[in-house]
């Protein structure tokens, strides 16, 4: 940002480009509002909240409030027990005696700055790497030693931090996008014939249920914009009637219309008492979302906390590798 501001102040002009809005109130001086490929005018900045702005390009009005009932966290759905992983080749560990459970009813968020092992532990849980030392207790048995789908199979969906590359097959139509997890399950075929009435009329039902905004299941995944390639994900993912949802960064990327929706499905799930692990480096989101929140530093968990006991500043100082015992003993 200092960059940008120095180079305008140079006499430069810069042309910037986002959907994050409290950016743009910080860099621009004017701003131009683009909604389905229409202008919907342009505007000085100082003229215009971050409501403004969400209004012009949703076309209605955004509530980035999210609505929390009251609930007491049930039973542990998952346990994480001294997970730890060793960087390849290397006696550094990427994951070191990670601790963690997330209840019924509730929205463990992780928090961190991107690069300190939320990765892996999400692949860990799900299947796609194999954890080094620790358990992952779901249901009673330990998920770290099963492969995807049987941890899949079992209640467990899984909101993935790429939703191009690791969330949906871009050249494919929606309906075998949306049959991706359960395609092996008699609902969707017998004897290696898919069920193609059956397939069609649940990828209507999601599309309709979730909003999603396409001309129709047979169009391609590739031709969707970001927020509704998104909505196919979680439609996908919530129609599986989790009880463990691992969500990892669930709004990257979205405008503010699509991550207020995103935030209320998982709301939704939480309020069905549906276990949920959050993960994601914006901190205004995890904090909002949370029950509670676990800060991950260098692969290692610096604290766990409730947003309403703690500060930004010290969710900041545990973000840079400082224990929550250390920060509240100099406070």
């Amino acid at each position: 940002f200092n960059m940008i501001h120095s180079l305008t102040d140079h006499g430069f002009t810069v042309l910037f480009i986002s959907h994050k809005l409290n950016e743009v109130k910080e860099i621009c001086d004017r701003v131009t509002v683009l909604r389905l490929g229409r202008t919907c005018g342009t505007y000085r900045i100082a003229d215009c909240s971050v409501n403004d702005l969400a209004r012009l390009m949703v076309g209605r009005e955004v509530d980035f409030s999210v609505e929390r009932k009251a609930q007491t966290a049930g039973e542990a759905v998952l346990e994480i027990e001294g997970l730890s992983l060793q960087r390849k080749d290397s006696a550094v560990n990427i994951l070191e005696d990670v601790n963690l459970t997330v209840r019924a009813g509730e929205i463990l968020g992780i928090a961190g700055v991107d690069g300190n092992g939320q990765s892996e532990l999400v692949e860990c849980l799900t299947g796609l790497r194999r954890a080094g030392k620790g358990r992952a207790v779901y249901e009673g048995k330990d998920i770290l030693q099963a492969n995807t789908r049987e941890i899949m199979k079992n209640g467990i969906s899984h909101i993935p931090q790429d939703r191009q590359r690791t969330g949906l097959v871009m050249p494919m139509p929606l309906r075998e996008n949306f049959m991706l997890q359960d395609y092996y399950t008699p609902a969707f075929g017998t004897h290696g014939f898919v069920n193609w009435a059956y397939v069609d009329a649940y990828s209507d039902k999601l599309i309709r249920d979730f909003g999603v905004k396409t001309p129709g299941r047979f169009e391609l995944a590739q031709n969707l914009s970001g927020g509704n390639q998104q909505k196919v994900i979680v439609a996908r993912e919530i129609s599986r009637q989790p009880k463990l949802l691992i969500a990892m960064h669930p709004t990257r990327g979205l405008d503010a219309g699509a991550i207020e929706y995103i935030h209320k499905k998982i709301m939704e799930q939480r309020d069905n008492g549906v276990g949920i692990l959050l993960v994601s480096t914006e901190l205004e989101e995890v904090l909002k979302l949370s029950d509670r929140v676990a800060v991950m530093y260098e692969g290692r968990i610096m604290g766990i906390v409730k947003p309403e006991e703690t500060t930004v500043e010290e969710m900041g100082l545990m973000m840079g590798g400082m224990p929550l015992e250390e920060i509240r003993q100099q406070a």
